[in-house]
């Protein structure tokens, strides 16, 4: 049999695997990624690539990228309410097109529109263009093992039902809700489990905002008796719109064609011409895996959490732990991080998932949640009464699904065993922000996205991270960074010492000295420079036995 030989074998090529393989890439390693499908997608699955992950694709150099897709950047992103397209509007919530769109002020970036069928060929450009990247397109895991120094993996070829072996220091399943890596290392998944059957329709209809009265909307939530039941998305913000039936726990309906297009047809309001191109049925779960880590293999994204999509945090959430294992993997492949820094990822990504899934779940439920009556179409008194409560429970209600910042940017890694919590904190108050969705508050507290601010030389302070540690200096710091520096230096840890002379900065880090990881959180703060500084790198690198 053949055998190939790597360092991280990924297991799956969507976009948490193609986003693991690119920065490993980035970083210099050597991956092989093995994907049973051909690459197409026909039923793009996501279509909001979050804010924190437009970091990151500016960190990559491929935000033009995204900002260039095909989706129609002069599109409106209204959230509507209503009964039918040619029924009653109940309420809406108005977001500008991409174009007109502006990043807030905690960001240098802003989230963008791009369906998994644009925002995948872009990350698949990016791996592929790292010279250390490997793609196995129509190539499937069979099964692996591993020992002390590796893992041996049996890889088929679709195509010529060739078999080979694959020789890797590390695997990495970012092969879905259905992982075999995660199966074949028999990690149970704990949470609420199915939450609904769901069905979604992608359909062609150039003509469809013309067919009714209703201003554009990116989002059209169809409100019955009995709560939303359905939505018509802007798929690509043309002629293409993906209706998904929302169902529930308890019957798993299987519709005809005939069936679909009458229900499209009830959605309007009357019948019309639409060319039904792609049909998916699935289960909306929320679950997250026990563990992330077994040995030399890892879960990433679906594999290790499954979550409703009503809140565009599932690939989002993917996307970070590709992040946060990939520049562990580095360290610990250059050798100067240690085994600490592995077992760190399953400790600061699941609670993170639990959160994200529990989130998601809420808006689901505040969408069913909408009850009222028959009387909800009624052209009368009492109905536009139902209408405006049913309207008002929707608009503020789901506001902390539409306006979710702290989800995307304000989680934080609380109990890691590579960041040094040195200042007291009130229990209480970190659940609080734990549980609030909505209030992202910049700061530096370990475990915290290294907050963004502008230099006066144009760059944001997130361009300062990505490859190794930055210890940021502040005009006020007490102390010598030589005895850091000259830690980090004996260990091979990647450290570079960054003055900041900018007040603006220096307030928002809330410290006179910050130690930031590869990954842009912060991993130690201060006032003044430890004493200590070989304790400081065993501890952020991972180079110590007890957690």
């Amino acid at each position: 049999m053949k055998q190939l030989e790597t360092e991280v074998l990924v297991v799956g090529a969507g976009p948490v695997g193609l986003v693991l393989a690119g920065d490993l890439g980035w970083r210099g390693r050597r991956c092989l990624v093995v994907e049973m499908g051909d690459g197409e997608i026909f039923q793009p699955k996501m279509d909001q690539v979050g804010i924190r992950t437009m970091e990151f694709c500016r960190r990559w150099g491929i935000v033009q990228d995204v900002e260039a897709s095909p989706y129609d950047r002069d599109y409106p992103q209204d959230n509507v309410y209503l009964t039918a397209m040619t029924g009653y509007e109940l309420g809406r919530e108005s977001f500008p097109s991409m174009r007109e769109d502006r990043p807030p002020p905690d960001s240098p970036q802003k989230r963008e529109r791009c369906p998994q069928n644009m925002f995948d060929p872009i990350l698949r450009r990016f791996a592929e263009s790292q010279p250390g990247v490997q793609m196995r397109y129509r190539h499937e895991l069979l099964s692996f093992t591993q020992d002390a120094r590796g893992v041996t993996a049996r890889v088929r070829d679709l195509e010529t039902r060739e078999e080979v072996a694959v020789r890797a220091q590390y695997i990495v399943g970012c092969d879905g809700g259905k992982s075999q890596v995660r199966q074949q290392l028999n990690i149970p998944m704990q949470g609420r489990g199915l939450l609904t059957y769901t069905t979604n329709v992608i359909f062609r209809c150039p003509e469809f905002n013309s067919l009714h009265d209703k201003r554009p909307g990116y989002r059209y939530m169809f409100v019955g008796p009995d709560g939303i039941w359905a939505t018509i998305v802007a798929i690509n913000g043309k002629d293409n719109w993906r209706m998904s039936l929302v169902g529930n726990a308890q019957e798993k309906v299987i519709y005809s064609e005939e069936q679909l297009r009458e229900i499209a047809h009830r959605l309007m309001g009357k019948p019309f011409p639409l060319e039904i191109l792609s049909v998916l049925r699935w289960a909306r779960r929320e679950l997250v895996a026990d563990r992330y880590r077994d040995g030399r293999a890892f879960l990433c994204g679906d594999a290790c959490h499954l979550t409703s999509p009503t809140g565009g945090l599932g690939m989002n959430t993917g996307i970070g732990d590709a992040v946060d294992l990939s520049w562990k993997l580095d360290a610990v492949l250059a050798g100067w991080g240690g085994d600490v820094l592995l077992e760190s990822y399953g400790i600061e990504r699941r609670p993170i998932a639990v959160r994200i899934t529990r989130f998601s779940t809420g808006n689901l439920e505040i969408m069913k949640g909408a009850r009222s009556s028959e009387k909800l179409y009624e052209d009368s008194e009492e109905g536009r009464l139902v209408r405006e409560r049913v309207g008002r429970a929707l608009t503020e209600g789901l506001k902390r699904e539409w306006f979710s910042m702290n989800m995307h940017l304000g989680y934080r890694y609380v109990d890691s065993p590579i960041n040094l919590y040195t200042e007291q904190e009130s229990r209480e108050q970190i659940e609080q922000e734990y549980a609030d969705g909505m209030n992202y508050r910049p700061g530096t507290r370990p475990g915290s996205r290294a907050p963004h601010a502008w230099l006066a030389d144009g760059r944001s302070m997130l361009d300062l991270y990505g490859r190794g540690f930055v210890l940021l200096l502040f005009a006020d710091a007490h102390g010598d960074p030589e005895a850091l520096a000259a830690a980090a230096a004996a260990r091979g840890v990647p450290l570079q010492v960054v003055r900041i002379h900018d007040a603006g900065a220096q307030a928002l880090y809330e410290r006179s000295c910050v130690l930031v990881r590869p990954d842009g959180h912060v991993a130690w703060r201060g006032d003044a420079l430890p004493e200590d500084g070989v304790a400081v790198v065993q501890i952020v690198s991972g180079n110590y036995k007890e957690i």
